[in-house]
C-alpha cells in the first residue's frame, strides 16, 4: 500500500488471524495526511471508499500540519495524549520541539526526563483514562461504520496509531506475536532517519539510553510496547478484556467486527 505523499501507510488486510485473514482495503493506518497528493486523495476516495478518518494528534499538531480533506470521509479529531495533564505535571515537551522533533531529538535524548517519557509513552496510553476515552470513541465509531474503509493516524503513524492498530487486531482475535509484528513494521519506514540520528547521538557521546530515546520517539520501541502489553495483560488479562472493561466493547461487538473485517 504505497502512496505518493502519505508515509508509513499500510492496510491491515492480509494479516492472518487463526484460520481467517483480515479483509483488504478496509482498515488503514498511516501518518498524517497533510502531504497527501491529488492522486492519494483520489485513491482514498475511489479505491478505498474511505468513510472515516480518526486523527489522534494534539490540537497543536493538527494545526501545524492539517490533514487534506478526503471527499466522502468524515474527519474525527480524537487527541489521545492528555497534553494539559502533562503541562500541569511540568513534564510536557516544549511545543516548538514537539512539532519538529527530528531537529531537537539529539539534544533532548540526553535528558533523563525525556528518556523516561519515552519508556512510559505506551503504558500511559494504555492506562490513562483520558486516552481510554479517546480510543473508546475510536472503537465505537469503527463499529458504526458498516461499509467503506476507516483510516486512523497520528503524526508519524507509529505510536498512538500503533496502539489503535493493536486494539483493532486484538479485537479481531490476533495473538500477541501478530500484534507486535505489525507494530514493529513502522521501523522499516523510519530506518534511514533512525540510522542518521543514532550516528549523531553517538558522535555527541551518547550511548544506549540516548539511542533508546531516539528509538522510542523517532521509530517504535518494541521493548517498550511489549512492556505496555504486559501492563495491559496484568490488569485486564487480554486486549478483549481491556476493551470490555474500559471501553464497553464486549463479545457482541467483537463478533460484529470479526464478521465485517475477517474472511
Amino acid at each position: 500500500m504505497m502512496f505518493e505523499g502519505i508515509v508509513n501507510a499500510r492496510d491491515l488486510g492480509g494479516i492472518r488471524i487463526g484460520d481467517k485473514t483480515v479483509r483488504h482495503g478496509l482498515l488503514l493506518r498511516t501518518a498524517h495526511l497533510n502531504e497527501a497528493t491529488d492522486a492519494d486523495v483520489r485513491r482514498l476516495q475511489e479505491e478505498y471508499r474511505l468513510r472515516r478518518i480518526f486523527d489522534f494528534r494534539s490540537i497543536q499538531e493538527a494545526q501545524y500540519q492539517p490533514d487534506r480533506p478526503i471527499p466522502g470521509a468524515e474527519h474525527i479529531f480524537l487527541p489521545t495524549l492528555d497534553i494539559e495533564a502533562e503541562k500541569h505535571s511540568g513534564e510536557a515537551i516544549p511545543q516548538t520541539a514537539f512539532l519538529d522533533l527530528p531537529r531537537h531529538i539529539v539534544r533532548l535524548s540526553f535528558m533523563k526526563i525525556f528518556q523516561e517519557k519515552g519508556r512510559q509513552l505506551y503504558p500511559n496510553l494504555v492506562l490513562s483514562e483520558f486516552s481510554q476515552l479517546q480510543y473508546a470513541s475510536f472503537m465505537n465509531l469503527v463499529l458504526e461504520t458498516p461499509e467503506g474503509a476507516v483510516l486512523w493516524h497520528c503524526s508519524q503513524g507509529k505510536d498512538r496509531t500503533g496502539i489503535g492498530a493493536a486494539l483493532i487486531l486484538g479485537a479481531l482475535g490476533a495473538d500477541r506475536e501478530t500484534i507486535v509484528r505489525d507494530f514493529d513494521r513502522s521501523n522499516d519506514s523510519y530506518r534511514p532517519l533512525l540510522e542518521r540520528l543514532f550516528a549523531e547521538v553517538e558522535a555527541a557521546g551518547g550511548g544506549e539510553p540516548e539511542r533508546d530515546a531516539i528509538q522510542a520517539f523517532m521509530g517504535v520501541s518494541v521493548k517498550n510496547f511489549c512492556y505496555a502489553l504486559d501492563v495491559l495483560e496484568s490488569n485486564w488479562g487480554s486486549i478483549p478484556g481491556y476493551l470490555e472493561e474500559t471501553m464497553g466493547i464486549g463479545p457482541e461487538e467483537l463478533e460484529i467486527l470479526r464478521g465485517r473485517y475477517l474472511e
